[in-house]
This record gives structure tokens, sequence and C-alpha cells, in this order.
């Protein structure tokens, strides 16, 4: 089939006016808006694409697969292991203060070395990663300059998160204790990390089906 065959076939043109103005996600969909608008049968219209195809007219892709899928999968990944790492230190961190005593030298220290990023980082850094769970808000030149402004909200964030904990402690019967702050701390992590990770997971996810043109 020639290329002026192909401009005076009516349903060839149909069908790449299809592909322009609906971008179909599939070979299944281009078939069904070109039934659905030519009530040409389903074998024709598989013939004239494989047509256009071996014409070199359009273009026929395998869609890539993903494997970010489902959160489980996005969890096995390199993106995730920021989670991994959080969970790790959060949950060590409340274990070294239950089991550790303050004068059990030398394991107090890792106590306070744990207990010091339990503090100043870890519910900031999960906080941010709820909000921004894979590019800080403020553009970047490099990957490394990324992680550093991260590094520094986290910081600011815990100082600010963990007075804000502190002062409504006060106000509930639990009191400003070791035990509630603690815990408390510890839930706030663990639940921004969390919503950090799911997010993540959808906005890659997003992003990588926004990138490809499955399969036309």
């Amino acid at each position: 089939m020639s290329k002026n065959h192909t401009e005076q076939n009516p349903l060839a043109q149909r069908v790449i006016e299809l592909i322009k103005k609906k971008k179909p996600h599939s070979v299944q969909q281009l078939i069904e808006l070109t039934k659905a608008e030519t009530s040409i049968p389903a074998e024709e219209i598989v013939k004239e694409i494989t047509q256009l195809q071996v014409e070199g007219i359009i273009k026929l892709e395998e869609p890539p697969r993903s494997t970010s899928q489902s959160l489980s999968s996005y969890l096995r990944q390199t993106e995730a292991y920021w989670y991994w790492a959080t969970v790790f230190l959060a949950i060590a961190t409340a274990i070294s203060v239950f089991t550790i005593a303050e004068d059990a030298y030398p394991l107090a220290y890792i106590r306070y070395i744990l207990g010091s990023v339990f503090i100043l980082f870890l519910p900031g850094y999960a906080f941010t990663r709820a909000l921004f769970p894979n590019h800080t808000p403020f553009q970047t030149s490099s990957k490394a300059l990324d992680s550093t402004i991260r590094i520094a909200l986290s910081v600011g964030l815990s100082l600010a998160l963990v007075p804000v904990i502190t002062l409504l402690l006060d106000y509930t019967p639990l009191g400003v204790r070791l035990t509630p702050i603690l815990l408390s701390v510890l839930a706030v992590t663990l639940v921004s990390a969390t919503i950090g990770v799911a997010h993540g997971q959808l906005e890659l996810r997003a992003s990588k089906e926004e990138r490809n043109d499955h399969d036309i």
C-alpha cells in the first residue's frame, strides 16, 4: 500500500486522525474508537492498523512494565529505602530508650546518639517527605543540592514539631514526661513517613505515565 493510497483511504486517515486527537492508550482502545465512529468490522480495522505500522506511518510500542504499580512493589525499590531507614532508626531509638539506662556506659552513648537524631532530624524529615515525597519545593541544579535543602528543612521542622508536641502533651493527662513525648514523636514520625512513601509512589507512577506514550 503506497503513501498515495493511504492518503486516499478514508479508514487509514480516520485511524491517524483518532490517534492524533484522542490519543488512545492501547491498540484495543484505538480499534474501539474507530469502530464506534465508522461501524467498520474490527477485523478490517486491525488489518488497516497493521498496514499503517508496516508502512511506518504509525508506531506501535509495547508499554513499559511499571515496577511501581502497587505500594508493596514500590517499597522494595531504591526510592523507598529512606522509608525503611526512617522506620528502623525511629524504632531503634524507642527500644534503646526503654532498654538502656542513662548511666549504662558505654551503651548509653548509643541511646544519646539515636535520641539526638530522633529529636533533631527524623520528625522533620518524615514530615518533609509527606509534603514533598520526591523533590523539595525549591528548584535546584543537582540532586545533591536538593538533598542538602531537604536536610536543612528536616532539622528546622524537627525543631518546630517537637516543641509543639510537647506543648500539646502539657494540656493532656499524660503530661510532659519522657515516655509520652517519645511515643508521640514516634507516632508523628511513622505516620508522616508512611504518608510520604504512599505519596511518593503515587507521584512517581503519575510522572512515569505522563512521560510514556503507552502503546502508540
